[in-house]
């Protein structure tokens, strides 16, 4: 099992990468995209963070996020939006 390093900042902002299982290219399909959208603005109203940057690739994603002032959590967004 890997050992990750993972830095938690309060308002930080933070680069992702996240792939998709056997990197299937299902983001090309515009369903899963919407599923995404509605994914990503379920977990913003109850846990906000700005999203600066996103790129949506076929296997993948890359995006910035700066999390509030007094806010560290990424994991937790990312285990919801999962």
């Amino acid at each position: 099992m890997p050992n990750y390093k993972r830095i938690y900042i309060p308002g930080a902002q933070y680069f992702f990468t996240v792939v998709t299982y056997n990197r299937q290219p299902i983001l090309t399909n515009q369903t899963a995209r919407e599923l995404l959208r509605e994914a990503i603005l379920n977990v913003k109203d109850n846990h906000p963070f700005e999203i600066n940057a996103i790129c949506l690739l076929p296997d993948h994603l890359h995006c910035i996020w700066t999390l509030p002032p007094d806010d560290f959590d990424y994991s937790l967004r990312w285990r919801l939006l999962k």
